[in-house]
């Protein structure tokens, strides 16, 4: 059993949750509470479960027919709440390989549909983002390097999941990959102020990406004027603009609809 919090596995957890760069070079990310080790156990990522010893007989069982004993370390209580970054901590933590996804195959289905952010910030909102994208069956979701790093622990927790089923890729630029995609068909639409066409009124029926833009700025000039269209979501009262997750559901949701799925 671990028991102190100079183990070298314990170091390791620690710098994990702190750091992208680290997660990016072991291509590893940590994940806490039962239905995140559960899910990694399911999709065959988890490298090693880490369990406290008094949630020993409450998950043991449910955990250990899906992954051999060798994998699996126990935690001392005292350590695994200074690992937690739960109020209530379940006692069980894992570190999960990173799912791989082929752009290609991404792109390749007909009538793709993606969700391309740039430079999303909010934990929460990444992470809710990945969630509507995987129920509004999405294609896959494009992220700009500028975005707050997907396997960022808040991340991790607010797509419930769904970071192991959506498919996804990261690109260096933006504005490149909208024109890279442009010519592999896909309609680009951007989520604008500056226009007058409301979001219900586009066709989303072939190829489309949806872009949406930093909570704050929202899509640089270089990226929407490059998009194929832009939309609006109308608002009333005096708002100046709804909050990015809060959006991109409105728009993945109307596609969802035009679709007819």
């Amino acid at each position: 059993m671990i028991e102190s919090m100079n183990n070298a596995q314990v170091k390791r957890i620690g710098k994990l949750k702190k750091s992208s760069r680290f997660r990016r070079q072991e291509r590893v990310f940590i994940a806490e509470g039962f239905k995140m080790a559960e899910e990694g156990l399911l999709h065959g990522l988890v490298q090693t479960m880490y369990v406290a010893e008094s949630a020993e007989e409450e998950y043991f069982s449910k955990l250990s027919h899906t992954i051999g004993k060798e994998n699996i370390e126990w935690v001392s209580d005292a350590v695994f709440r200074q690992l937690s970054d739960t109020a209530s901590p379940q006692g069980v933590l894992a570190v999960i390989r990173m799912p791989e996804y082929d752009r290609e195959k991404i792109l390749a289905e007909e009538g793709a549909a993606l969700v391309c952010l740039e430079d999303i910030q909010d934990p929460g909102n990444l992470g809710t983002i990945m969630r509507t994208a995987e129920g509004a069956g999405m294609r896959g979701v494009l992220l700009s390097k500028g975005c707050v790093d997907l396997f960022n622990p808040k991340v991790v927790r607010s797509t419930m999941g769904a970071l192991y089923r959506m498919p996804y890729y990261v690109t260096e630029n933006m504005s490149t990959e909208v024109e890279n995609l442009k010519c592999q068909g896909f309609q680009m639409v951007a989520a604008r102020l500056d226009t007058e066409l409301d979001y219900t009124h586009a066709d989303y029926r072939g190829k489309t990406g949806l872009l949406i833009g930093n909570e704050a700025r929202g899509l640089c000039l270089e990226t929407a004027e490059k998009a194929d269209v832009g939309v609006k979501i109308p608002m009333e009262g005096q708002l100046e603009s709804l909050n990015a997750a809060v959006s991109a559901a409105l728009l993945m949701y109307e596609i969802h609809r035009q679709r007819g799925q």
